[in-house]
Parts: C-alpha cells; structure tokens; sequence
C-alpha cells in the first residue's frame, strides 16, 4: 500500500520547482488475481496516488505500462505534452521462460523536442548465484522491445537511455559480517567495487556505454519490513544495492569508443550536443513499507531544439463570462494528420490524465474544412463547468493517442442560476501554498472584466528572441530538461487509449520540456 503522503517520496518538498518530468517504477506490485482485477475495474491506489500528488503540481501521466507486478509511469508538466511525441510502450515477460510477468521489463519510449528517449523499468531475477541469468534477461529484453514507425526501433537505438529497477545484482565474495561492518564504517567503496552490475561492466558487451552516479547510499536490500534494519529472518539475505538507475547515450563514435564508456561520472555527453547531468542519487531510508528502500535521482537533458512548434495551436478568450464567450480557433501544422475522431477537451488545472476533462467538442474536418487554415469550435451549455475556476483547452488527437495542443490557463466565470454554494466542478485547483512550486503555471488570478477582452493564443513568454513560441504557452527558464525518475516497492497501473473520449479506456499521452540549448 502507498503511505499517506509521498511528497517526500516524490522529492516534491526539495528542489527549484524546475522539475519537468517524472518517471516512476515500481516493481512487487501487489499482483494477486482478485488485486488484478480490480485494478483493471478501477484505478490501482499507486496510480491514484501518484496522480493526487503530482496533478498539484502541474505534471499531467503521460503514459503508463503494467505488467503484473512491474508498473511505469510517466508524468510531465502539461505545457510539455505539445513536444512529447510517438509515445509507445513494451513489454517482455522473462519469468518462467518467458511465460510469467513477475520478471521482466517494461519501457515507454517518446520523442522530446525532437530527441529520442527510453525508459525501461526491469525487475530481474533474483539470488546471489544468478548474475549469468540477470544479464542474459536483460539481453533479451533489450532484443524483444522494438517499436513500430520510429526511427529508434530497439531500446539502445535512442538518443538516451534511462535503464533502472529491481535488478537484483548482488555483492560478491565477501560475507555477511564483512558486509555489515563496511556499512556501519561507510566503507561504501570497497563494496562498490564487489558488486556484480560493476564488475559485468568489464566483461558484458551490452552494457558498453551505461553509466551510474556513485553509491552513497547504503545497501538498500533486505530489510526486516518496517524498520531500518538488515534481515534477521533465518535466510539472513547479504546486503546488496538491488535497486538502480542507470543511463546510456547513444554511441556516435565507432563501436567499443562510446563516449565515456567505462567512466564512472555525473555527466555525459553526445557529440551532436545532447548533455545527460545527475544532479544526486539517493536511497529513502525513511520509507518502510517494503524489504527495499526505494532510489531516486534527478537528471538534467541539454539538447537543441529540433522540434519547437505545437502541432495544433489553439487561441481562446482570457474569460469566459457567459455561454457564447465558449468558442476556440485551432489550426494545425501542414504536416499534421487530422482524424474526425479528434477532440478538444477543457480541463480545469491540476487536472491528472487526458480523460480528466471536464467537457469536450468533436474537432470533426468536414470537406468545407480542408482548405481553411483556422477552424472554430463551441462549447455547449452542457459541457461548461458548474463553477469559476482557470481552465486549459488540450486538443486530442486520435491518430497519436495523445495532446498535440495546449493552451495556458484562462478563467471561466459563467452566470448561475443555481444557489450560492452549490458544487464546483471536484478536479483540484491550484491551492495557494503551491503556487510558488509550479513552474510556468501562470495562473494569475483574474477579475472578470469583459471590457478588456484579450485574445489568448499560446504566445510563449520565454525571454529567449531566437526561441519565441508562437505556439507554446510560457515556457520556465530553466538550464535544462529535468527528470526525476523514482524507484518503490509495491505500484501500480497499466495504459491505453481510443477513439471517443467518453471512453473507460485507460491513460495514453505525450509530454516534453526545452529551453535556450536544452
């Protein structure tokens, strides 16, 4: 079961608020076939909980993946979603020969202002005597995975690669005693140098290339279950750094010369400028729900932009103060493949997955339609909020599965005939006290005044000249794209998506983040 409050888990109390997305995997869900089919009725309670905290903060799930107890979810900020593009996720059963899901991996791969990146969550096998068969899983993961229509088809075929989990390597040779005393000595570099995923690195091929910030971390396998304590079970488990995360630039230079291969360092770099920083690398020793303690760690992507322009801008009123203010101009990218199963949806901030909407129109091309370049929509009594609140309109489209266009924040205030008091819309707005954490939420809050109508479009107000967005709503000056990915011991949900948005199917999305050599 997740705790309470995972803010701390979640690393939402520290840090500049800069965080643009945030990869979590979770391996040991609670997989059991009652478990199971709940989670396929409703949402599974990690999921949900991920989704609570996050929606507060701006960051929209963009995709996830489940495969029994092995869960990957991806968030981003909503401003992003325009410039995450060609979303897929994987999934490859290692247990029992490759009939079971209880080992495995599962990976979401996205395109982010132009630049390929994979995530993949593994949870390997387990033992100290089984390091051969760990490598040999996560080979064969890596040859099973391949994606459709990309021009990254396979994992390692991405610009960058994030590679973490459960993976189960142990630490060799010495013994438990030796372990314990290295620990309680923060003698941390005499284990690192036993430990079994360090030392393949010498010998295995397929990691050529990987790179891992130093454990500065204790051990963070196995715990006797709430407390902070190595395993006193009669199998008296050795310690062990089970849990990581990794990443991998995509080789430029000949085989075998990958850039900093064998270097052990915080940052990383492609020739073609893509720039992969850790900023730390931490264990939770706090959280005591699981024999594991969870690992995090916070990255910053630089990169150029190859991509900086929205496929669909959409341009709305700053208010809507009465039914007929309810209208929206699009237009989309010349490259751009409209379906009449595209959809624009209105959202009230904080809003926590594509189907969180709280209305939406059919964005249908009829034959009049081809040759326009701006195309109107309207908004019904019926698909309009009960309450005042600041809204986002976020065009679908059903072709990719995902939000291709966004707008920034703007106020509806409509007229009611229901009593004072009567219930608002129940998606979570922005509370004062996290005002100061959300990045690039401009959501100031504005007095109705029709006389001062302005037309809102996605103007960017990023103070970069050469980076102006004309379709992309204010971007954060930031150094880079930041990610956050988290490791936990029990999780949850899978994804999916279709074609009318009343649908029950589950969440499928994109996001992204860039500035100034991002």
């Amino acid at each position: 079961m997740p705790p309470d409050d995972i803010t701390a888990l979640l690393g939402l109390h520290v840090g500049d608020g800069n965080t643009d997305m945030y990869i979590i995997g979770l391996q040991e869900v609670n997989s059991m076939i009652n478990k199971r089919l709940k989670d396929v009725l409703f949402t599974d309670q990690w999921s949900d909980a991920c989704m609570e905290r996050l929606s507060l903060f701006g960051y929209i799930l963009v995709t996830s993946q489940r495969m029994q107890g092995v869960l990957l979810l991806v968030f981003a900020k909503y401003y992003h979603l325009p410039f995450l593009r060609g979303v897929q996720t994987e999934t490859t059963r290692t247990g029992l020969g490759g009939y079971w899901g209880n080992k495995g991996g599962v990976s979401a791969r996205m395109s982010v202002f132009g630049h390929t990146i994979c995530f993949l969550n593994c949870h390997l096998p387990a033992h100290m005597e089984n390091s051969e068969q760990r490598m040999e899983d996560f080979e064969s993961i890596l040859q099973q995975q391949q994606f459709e229509g990309q021009a990254a088809t396979g994992v390692l075929d991405h610009d960058v690669v994030f590679w973490f989990g459960d993976l189960n390597f142990r630490i060799d040779e010495l013994e438990i005693p030796a372990v314990k005393t290295a620990i309680d000595n923060n003698k941390l570099t005499m284990l690192w140098e036993k430990d079994q995923l360090n030392m393949a690195k010498d010998s295995e091929t397929v990691l050529v290339g990987f790179l891992e910030g130093p454990l500065k971390f204790p051990p963070t396998y196995k715990f006797d279950v709430g407390t902070d304590t190595y395993d006193t079970s009669g199998k008296k488990r050795k310690p062990a750094w089970t849990d990581r995360i990794l990443w991998r630039l995509r080789a430029t230079a000949p085989f075998g010369q990958a850039p900093n291969a064998g270097k052990r360092g915080s940052v990383s770099g492609l020739s073609s400028g893509t720039k992969v920083t850790q900023h730390f690398y931490r264990s939770h020793m706090e959280y005591m729900v699981s024999d594991h303690k969870p690992v995090s760690s916070i990255f910053t992507l630089q990169f150029p932009y190859k991509v900086d322009m929205p496929l669909v801008t959409i341009m709305v009123e700053d208010e809507w103060n009465s039914i007929a203010d309810a209208t929206c101009t699009f237009k989309a990218a010349p490259n751009f493949a409209r379906s009449s199963w595209d959809w624009i949806g209105l959202y009230k901030v904080g809003f926590k997955h594509h189907k969180d909407y709280v209305g939406y129109v059919w964005a249908k091309q009829e034959e009049a339609d081809y040759h326009r370049v701006e195309h109107e929509v309207t908004f019904t009594e019926e698909e309009l909020p009960k309450g005042s609140g600041d809204f986002i309109l976020c065009y679908y489209s059903n072709n990719t599965s995902t939000l291709v266009g966004v707008t920034e924040p703007f106020q509806i205030q409509l007229p009611t005939s229901s009593p004072a008091g009567s219930p608002s819309d129940d998606s979570s707005d922005f509370t004062s006290e996290d005002d100061s954490t959300v990045v690039g939420m401009k959501t100031k809050s504005r007095s109705p005044s029709p006389r001062k109508k302005k037309h809102r479009t996605r103007h960017s107000q990023s103070r970069s000249p050469s980076h102006s967005r004309s379709g992309s709503p204010a971007l954060p000056e930031m150094k880079g794209l930041k990610l956050q990915p988290g490791l936990a011991h029990n999780t949850t949900d899978g994804s999916a998506s279709g074609n009318a948005p009343e649908g029950t199917d589950r969440e499928k999305v994109s996001a992204e983040a860039g500035n100034t050599g991002l």
